[in-house]
């Protein structure tokens, strides 16, 4: 085994103990499971990191400086009206931004043309937003983005959007978080077809 193998040899069983450490905290995401503990299973790939969506309240201080956010609530799930409405009126920070964001996952490998493999996989079920992050000799990482998502400030200061508005994003947000999921189904059934 030579030092680049050496390292992926390393960098694979790091994250493998890191997902099941997780996972048997309760810490993952159960929507990614199924993918995550195939690819575990795999000589040549492991996964890094991952999220399979979420909906948020995100409070940002005057500035709205990304790095002084903070998650006023979440849910890996779809919600209801009546917990967005709950957090908006419980939330006294400068201004609240309602998110919906989209399933995102790093695929890490041994060599270019897997993580090509990758890529050519996610175009079959539809993903558009997915490349190499990192390429290093013996270290490939691949980042996948679903493209399904909203943000939209939702109260600053006094100043809070009408209920149709809050409606409407709940609406839509719940609707998109199912698209997401439902991309995910098909790309962990492609990924246990072709990758083993």
């Amino acid at each position: 085994m030579n030092e680049k193998e050496s390292r992926f040899e390393m960098t694979k069983k790091h994250h493998t103990q890191t997902f099941l450490k997780a996972k048997k905290e309760g810490k993952m995401d159960k929507d990614f499971i199924p993918l995550c503990a195939h690819i575990a299973k795999t000589k040549e790939y492991f996964t890094s990191s991952c999220c399979a969506g979420r909906i948020s309240l995100v409070g940002l201080n005057k500035e709205e400086e990304k790095k002084e956010s903070a998650f006023h609530r979440k849910w890996h799930r779809t919600v209801k009206l009546k917990e967005i409405e709950e957090g908006i009126n419980s939330y006294k920070g400068h201004i609240l931004w309602f998110k919906q964001e989209p399933i995102i996952l790093h695929i890490g490998t041994k060599n270019i043309e897997n993580a090509k493999k990758i890529l050519v996989l996610c175009e079959k079920v539809g993903i558009k937003r997915a490349g190499i992050k990192v390429a290093k000799e013996g270290k490939y990482i691949v980042e996948i983005l679903g493209t399904h998502n909203i943000t939209a400030p939702i109260k600053e200061g006094k100043f809070v959007i009408d209920k149709k508005h809050t409606e409407y994003l709940v609406k839509k947000a719940n609707q998109k978080f199912i698209k997401n999921q439902k991309t995910l189904e098909k790309l962990t059934k492609q990924i246990k077809k072709e990758i083993k």
